[in-house]
């Protein structure tokens, strides 16, 4: 398996690389035995910040197993234009699409912080799911829900307004606990929802004018959830004209829940 000049082998120990291969769900039915043949086969890389693991039309020859890091997955249009199709953190996986589609992997992945990463063969992985067929029912569940996440993106984009795709952002984003979705620029938040920086930028005032939100520097504190999530279900209608209902705004005065 061939492995970019960009990127740097080793930066795991083996405890490292057992740990992050027995957290990770799709291999949580493996026997010891087992998860010592997957550490043996895989192979560990360092890439550093900026540095990009694949391109769209990379011959897609592995999975890749997130240690530590940030991973984003986007697209880039004829003239230039980016769109986030996802950002991973660690303990998961993703080149996932080279293996169930026509064998590229179809987007960029560019490493947002320094990652270390298990690389593993196609071959190696076709293996083990034709050995252990649970491996390719946790393989297909991750997909499915990752499927499910693009469906509701794809709504997202079709029916509600710019306010309401960012709303519905914040919502995800926010981890189980927390009221801050931190690491985000405005202009991540808008190449996710298919934007311009300038415009992510005056939605989210308003959101914060309406006092569900407050902005700082590279995290975003939610205020009021359930009136960010009233936002975020709130989808386009017929005769909106006027900006605070184009961005999927409840009218003024309105009282949160």
């Amino acid at each position: 398996m061939s492995i970019s000049p960009l990127l740097t082998r080793g930066g795991l120990t083996r405890p490292e690389k057992s740990e992050l291969l027995s957290s990770m769900a799709i291999f949580q039915d493996l026997s010891p035995e087992q998860m010592e043949s997957l550490d043996s086969s895989t192979r560990t890389i360092t890439v550093d910040k900026g540095r990009v693991v694949f391109e769209p039309d990379t011959t897609g020859e592995g999975l890749f197993l997130l240690k530590s890091g940030k991973v984003q997955l986007y697209r880039l249009s004829p003239e230039g234009k980016k769109f986030i199709l996802d950002t991973v953190g660690p303990g998961t996986f993703f080149g996932e699409m080279a293996f169930v589609g026509q064998g590229m992997y179809g987007a960029f992945a560019e490493c947002i912080e320094p990652a270390a990463i298990c690389v593993m063969s196609r071959h190696d992985l076709e293996r083990l799911i034709l050995e252990i067929p649970m491996v390719g029912i946790r393989f297909m569940e991750t997909m499915a829900g990752r499927l499910g996440g693009a469906e509701t993106r794809l709504e997202d984009v079709a029916f509600k307004s710019l306010a309401g795709r960012l709303a519905s952002l914040l919502v995800r984003m926010v981890e189980p606990g927390s009221s801050e979705v931190a690491g985000l620029t405005h202009n991540d938040m808008a190449e996710t929802v298919g934007t311009s920086r300038e415009t992510a930028t005056q939605a989210l005032n308003d959101l914060k004018s309406r006092g569900l939100i407050n902005i700082r520097r590279m995290r975003i504190e939610i205020i009021d959830m359930d009136g960010l999530i009233d936002v975020a279900e709130t989808y386009l209608g017929g005769n909106a004209s006027r900006f605070p209902q184009e961005v999927g705004l409840p009218p003024p005065g309105r009282p949160n829940r």
